[in-house]
């Protein structure tokens, strides 16, 4: 229990233990299409850290959101649990990784159990069990049987630390370093299986733009990475090498190419380096992809043009990119950024070939390059044709030229030379080669763990040696192991039927229950585990009978919890402990600041200020509830105005909060709720309370933060003497629209600081009576004609309506202010709301003034004062 607050400890683990007796989170087998709502299924490290918390926290929030608006609801979780961390723990501690992952499993899963979070612990998948990885190898056998997958000889990304190959998407770009461990990357050449993504590289890319409850970041990092570009492959001749495609997405402006460019790592450039030192001291000591200016080196050789038989001068650059078209191209200084600034640096010609239109001037290159489409100039028998026009021509014309569509994205290496994953099932045999492990022996277990360097299941001698299953003969099991990205790629759906032991998925249910209505996880994930699991959805749609092409409707990417404006780390020491601050504040405290701090795909900074102000908050809010229950609360016989008011403030929290619940904006959501308690203990400060009023207040307010708070919110459920369970009770409902709530909340707040205003100018510290006028009729009238008119003579318009023209010279003045002001114009509250608003809102003026207010209808105030009110600004007149 923390200082000046309540036993979160005991309140939290009743709760807990009560809806697991209760199984109150089971999804039924037969329930029809639940909302799916699921957070990216962790890695069992042993400790959860912020980013689980927060991931978790908003899952938990939103599934329990839509539990309480009548859903059924499929909230799961399971483990990540293969991977090289628990193999190097295991080497470290001299255990097996599979001893060390359930020991981590077992913290992880009791640390979420004190979180409060509500998942279908019966639906719990563990990507290391046999019943798991075996579907993992069925569906390897499915993607060979359907020629998606093939084992070749490739030029891999091996980890000298890892001692192990990564996939392009695990090496982090710039540097090329290993995603895992920080270790510059080698290039080795290995015989590997490959998943053939490449095969759904179209599709993947074509159906981003349906992902429209997608981050767009998210979306146009996949169309990066893919990389799809259609263009044309054009021969080159290069001096003593023959000819050398290269490709282009503007073959328009071929006649405008001053030089010629090879990647550092085309064939080419390596064979140039053997014999010119000067190269190679580019390509490994100068060339640097990802510098801020393109950098090369002349090789002395030419290419000859295929279109104007020019030769051009050849450079290795480090801007030429090999996974990107063919390692070759020409340079147009004239109509590409990049040309120009090597052009410039290398004091290359710029030639424009490419005007904005036919009637335009030749645009002006000298310092920038023009790179729209247009029409060509300078181009010979092209000169007049539209870009578009000239790029189909000359692709037609010139000899060995062809349309082409290249990808940037390559073929998913999957073979990993580590133990603690999925085994590939195949078989080596000396006689038939490679072959698939019959699906009657699945699942090929892994035999135990040898401490050992290297690859532990090249040592599991008695595990290798095996039978052939087409001849018989003495083979050999395969050794790698499958990239842990398999094991996640799919593990959606094998929460629909996690103890089917038939198929990997029942796929009738998979039909009824999928796509995974929202999606919550860190944006790392775009272009590895987003788009496998995109691949591996659109592959088992076409093989294996599923319904949706895509697995997530909606995606969330949360964003980090940083402390100090700095990720948190252990290597840096600014780790905040999240079952630290459960055991001083509480798990509802820690998902309250969670929530509250900041929408949730944006960064925000821990802070202890904010966590003890939550906390302030709960114990406030359970002081309420148990105030009332007692009846240490005075109740009111007359409610009054003030019940008016707190009755309105509850609708509107209703309205306000529950849109932003669904568009998973907490934090605004929370403002409301902790506004409403703020005006509920206001109210019994004030007067005397109506019950009915005051303890509905207390009820929506439990619920609306029962997805966030909910052992404490469940706490003072019972204690309101309310039936069941607050998770299983109804959303709050209101008839309430919340445009209306926004323009009353915005009457009174501008009349409040109105009153405040002409107060400090006036020098009125101490008013005895605030008097508080709204606008006469005929001033609502005017303001609606001119909402609804476009008459240029607004003036004119409104004296043709007697009840406005009768008020003169007075009426024409303000239509000639709603003229000047039109643009801006909105409409206000109707003249009876915005009377009840004002007067219902009075006590809050007395409150702060300690001084009588009164609420007046035009006809019932001066006619000097009634003359500066104004619809939705009430005149003010403040007596001392």
């Amino acid at each position: 229990m923390h200082d000046d607050g309540y036993d979160h400890t005991e309140v939290e683990r009743r709760w807990q233990a009560a809806w697991e007796d209760a199984d109150a989170y089971r999804t039924p087998d037969d329930v029809a299409d639940p909302t799916y709502v699921l957070g990216m299924y962790p890695y069992p490290s042993g400790e959860m850290h912020m980013g689980h918390v927060r991931n978790y926290t908003i899952t938990d929030a939103y599934a329990r959101f839509r539990r309480m608006q009548g859903d059924d609801v499929l909230h799961p979780m399971g483990w990540d649990a293969f991977g090289l961390p628990a193999e190097n723990a295991a080497k470290e501690r001299d255990t097996s990784p599979r001893e060390w992952t359930f020991d981590c499993i077992d913290r992880m899963k009791d640390q979420m159990d004190a979180m409060g979070f509500g998942y279908d612990w019966d639906r719990e998948v563990t990507t290391c069990r046999p019943r798991y990885y075996k579907w993992n190898q069925w569906l390897f056998r499915r993607f060979v049987e359907e020629d998606l997958a093939e084992r070749r000889d490739a030029a891999v990304n091996w980890c000298p630390s890892c001692e192990t190959v990564l996939a392009d998407e695990q090496v982090e770009e710039d540097e090329e370093l290993c995603w895992r461990c920080g270790t510059p990357v080698e290039e080795r050449e290995l015989e590997q299986w490959f998943l053939e993504i490449t095969e759904y590289a179209d599709e993947l890319v074509e159906a981003i733009d349906e992902l429209e409850g997608w981050p767009d970041s998210v979306r146009q990092m996949q169309r990066n990475w893919i990389g799809r570009q259609e263009g044309s492959r054009v021969p080159f001749t290069l001096e003593g090498h023959g000819e050398i495609d290269a490709f282009t997405t503007r073959l328009d402006t071929i006649h405008g190419a001053t030089f010629f460019a090879l990647a550092p790592d085309h064939p080419v450039s390596e064979r140039l380096a053997e014999e010119d030192d000067a190269v190679h001291e580019f390509l490994h000591q100068e060339a640097d992809p990802e510098g801020d200016e393109p950098n090369g080196i002349r090789t002395g050789l030419t290419a000859e043009n295929p279109v104007t038989d020019e030769e051009l001068p050849v450079f290795v650059a480090d801007f030429v990119l090999s996974d990107v078209g063919t390692g070759a191209l020409y340079g147009v200084p004239a109509h590409d950024d990049r040309d120009h600034a090597f052009a410039e640096k290398m004091d290359l010609p710029i030639r424009p070939v490419v005007a904005p239109d036919a009637d335009a001037e030749v645009p002006d290159v000298d310092r920038e390059a023009y790179t729209e489409d247009g029409v060509l100039v300078n181009s010979g028998e092209y000169s007049g044709l539209t870009s578009e026009a000239a790029r189909t021509q000359l692709t037609e014309d010139v000899d060995g030229a062809a349309f082409e569509t290249v990808y940037r994205l390559r073929d998913w290496g999957i073979s990993r030379q580590r133990y603690w994953g999925t085994p590939i099932p195949v078989v080596h045999c000396d006689d038939c080669g490679p072959v698939l492990v019959p699906e009657a022996d699945l699942p090929v277990e892994l035999p135990e763990f040898i401490n050992v360097t290297g690859n532990p299941l090249d040592e599991a001698d008695e595990w290798k040696a095996t039978t052939c299953p087409d001849c018989g003969a003495d083979a050999e099991r395969e050794t790698d192991t499958m990239d842990t990205f398999v094991d996640s790629s799919w593990y959606f759906l094998r929460y629909v039927s996690p103890d089917l032991d038939e198929a990997p998925f029942d796929v009738d249910r998979a039909n009824d229950w999928l796509p995974v209505d929202q999606y919550v996880g860190g944006i790392e994930h775009a272009v590895m585990h987003l788009l496998y699991s995109r691949f591996f959805q659109k592959v088992l749609a076409d093989q294996e009978g599923l319904a949706h092409r895509e697995p997530f409707e909606n995606l969330l990417a949360q964003g980090m919890v940083q402390l100090e404006g700095e990720k948190m780390s252990k290597s840096r020491g600014n780790v905040v402990s999240p079952q630290a601050i459960v055991s001083e504040y509480g798990a509802d405290t820690a998902r309250l600041f969670m929530m509250q701090a900041a929408q949730p795909e944006r960064d925000f900074d821990w802070s202890e200020e904010g966590v003890r102000s939550a906390h302030a908050f709960l114990t406030r809010l359970k002081t309420t509830v148990e105030d009332y229950r007692a009846g240490e609360i005075p109740r009111a016989d007359d409610p009054g105005t003030v019940a008016d008011y707190v009755e309105s403030e509850t609708d509107a929290t209703v309205a306000v909060a529950t849109p932003e619940y669904d568009d998973l904006t907490f934090n605004t959501a929370l403002r409301e709720v902790q506004d409403l308690v703020g005006t509920l203990r206001q109210y019994r400060e004030h007067a005397a309370v109506d019950p009915e009023v005051f303890e509905r207040g207390l009820s929506v307010a439990l619920r609306l933060l029962a997805p966030v708070t909910p052992h404490i919110a469940e706490e003072l459920w019972d204690e309101l003497g309310r039936e069941g369970f607050v998770v299983d009770a109804d959303w709050p409902e209101t008839e309430a629209d919340r445009e209306t709530v926004e323009k009353r909340r915005r009457l009174v707040e501008n009349t409040r600081e109105d009153v405040r205003e002409i107060s400090d100018v006036a020098g009125i510290d101490d008013p005895e009576r605030i008097d508080i006028v709204v606008t006469p009729a005929w001033k609502h009238e005017a303001l609606r004609v001119a909402l609804e008119s476009d008459a240029n003579n607004l003036v004119g318009e409104l004296m043709a309506h007697d009840d406005i023209k009768r008020h003169g010279e007075t009426a024409a003045d303000y239509g000639k202010d709603l003229q000047a002001e039109r643009e801006a114009l909105t409409e206000p509250l109707d003249p009876e709301t915005e009377h009840a608003a004002l007067r219902a809102a009075a006590w809050l003026l007395e409150r702060e003034f300690d001084a009588d207010v009164r609420v007046l209808r035009a006809v019932d105030a001066p006619e000097d004062i009634v003359a500066r009110a104004e619809p939705g600004r009430p005149a003010i007149d403040i007596a001392e």
